[in-house]
């Protein structure tokens, strides 16, 4: 397999594992998104879709908009590295549906974990906004690739 790669897949490979690393840090670690222990509160979940990215909006200036934009463009921005990188690391992620339903499924599993260890909280409009976020990189990483090849073109005339 990495004898295959070229040098750029195997930097995307490293920037890859270095990117889920983080996620997995933010996600289940770090105390400044509020990973606390779960016996210093009670667990919370979100069933409904749209009742916390609402919740959210309609409360932004009790919470403050710092709060409003993390929760709902922190979830997207957070996927978009693992739409873009998908595609140089695999080549069956150079399809969108295999794109939306991988990030939609590793969004899954983050808020299953989160559900089963009960950190942070299980909400479906993350399972919403972090597959949009996949599916943003993706269509960042095709855009992408359009202009190199142009530019690879145009090179060559």
């Amino acid at each position: 397999m990495i004898r295959n790669t070229t040098r750029n897949q195997k930097l995307g490979w490293v920037l890859f594992i270095a990117y889920l690393a983080s996620l997995v840090y933010f996600m289940f670690f770090a105390e400044s998104f509020g990973r606390v222990s779960q016996n210093q509160r009670e667990y919370a979940y979100n069933l409904e879709l749209f009742k916390e990215i609402k919740r959210f909006y309609i409360y932004r200036h009790q919470l403050g908009l710092e709060a409003f934009l993390l929760n709902v463009f922190g979830n997207i921005v957070g996927f978009v590295p693992f739409g873009f990188f998908l595609p140089i690391v695999s080549r069956r992620g150079r399809r969108w549906y295999n794109a939306f339903f991988l990030s939609f499924g590793l969004s899954l599993c983050i808020e299953v974990t989160q559900l089963v260890f009960r950190v942070g909280s299980f909400d479906v409009d993350d399972l919403l906004l972090n597959t949009m976020g996949g599916a943003l990189g993706f269509f960042t990483y095709r855009m992408v690739q359009k202009f190199r090849i142009r530019r690879k073109i145009r090179g060559k005339r």
